[in-house]
């Protein structure tokens, strides 16, 4: 595997000003609007953010063209999940607060690939490298593999441009291998968006499953078992030897290390602005239902 810093320093990522954030749990609007913040303070600022984080409540983010009438809003209040919707599309993903590690990085469009499969390959090189350093072999997915249900990011197709699976290398068609765990299954999805000249990437990776309360946020008549077929997670793939705590730390550790970044944390006028973009946007009914943002002063 490429070294990050080899990698980084090709993109001329190294050198510049990042910060590492090793974020504490908050809920799922915060969590959007603080992605828009971190993009507004790399272009006036100049400072570069990458991030580990989790979602408390557990969380549903909707993919940002997804209709709500997908979501099974009874399900989600019963069981205490929020939801939001993210700018970036796709499926919906059940973030649970213990089964889910997602991550961001943020930097200037001009300074990344222009190509968009070249900017998701050096944009995902740091988390390749962290399941490498936890001993899982996963890699992009080899082949592409139909869709399960669409409104579900885990279960719609997986693609090879920007989808992680393990194991790495694995046939993925019916009956291809002897063993069930040597198929290839979905282990994180990955996706970009860009902010006023500034590339945000975003990803959820599985450190556990929830297969029954991630098929039970959509309304579908999804059984839990079509999810363990097609998704796997870090503890499963390490017969869970590694704890969340070392998993979050690794992959903290590589993102870090793939742009020398330095520890940092958001500032108060950063968790201000995100609070309030959270009330007018991610956190509003006409945001997660109707993709409508709200000026501020409206309720």
């Amino acid at each position: 595997m490429t070294d990050v810093s080899d990698r980084a320093d090709d993109a001329d990522l190294a050198g510049r000003e990042w910060r590492l954030i090793r974020d504490e749990a908050r809920d799922g609007a915060i969590q959007m609007a603080l992605e828009e913040v971190a993009a507004e303070t790399a272009l006036e600022d100049g400072i570069r953010t990458v991030r580990t984080y989790s979602w408390e409540p557990s969380a549903l983010s909707l993919g940002y063209r997804q209709d709500a009438e997908t979501v099974d809003w009874d399900y989600c209040e019963r069981e205490g999940i929020d939801v939001t919707r993210r700018q970036t599309g796709g499926g919906g993903i059940y973030h649970d607060r213990d089964a889910d590690i997602s991550y961001t990085i943020v930097a200037p469009a001009d300074e990344v690939p222009g190509d968009l499969m070249e900017c998701y390959a050096l944009f995902c090189e740091p988390i390749l490298e962290a399941f490498d350093r936890l001993g899982v072999d996963a890699d992009f997915a080899a082949s592409e593999q139909e869709a399960i249900y669409q409104p579900s990011c885990y279960l719609r197709d997986i693609h090879p441009a920007h989808d992680i699976v393990a194991p790495a290398g694995g046939d993925s068609s019916a009956g291809a291998a002897d063993e069930v765990d040597a198929v290839p299954k979905k282990i994180s999805g990955n996706a970009q968006y860009r902010q006023r000249d500034v590339v945000i990437q975003h990803g959820s990776i599985s450190f556990a499953l929830e297969p029954e309360r991630h098929v039970g946020t959509f309304d579908a008549d999804l059984e839990p078992a079509t999810f363990r077929d097609r998704v796997t997670s870090i503890s499963e793939q390490t017969g869970g030897e590694i704890t969340r705590e070392e998993a979050v730390a690794t992959i903290g550790d590589a993102l870090g290390d793939w742009c020398d970044a330095d520890a940092g944390e958001w500032r108060d006028g950063e968790l201000e602005a995100a609070r309030d973009l959270a009330d007018r946007k991610y956190g509003s009914d006409a945001w997660v239902r109707n993709r409508e943002v709200l000026e501020a002063g409206e309720q």
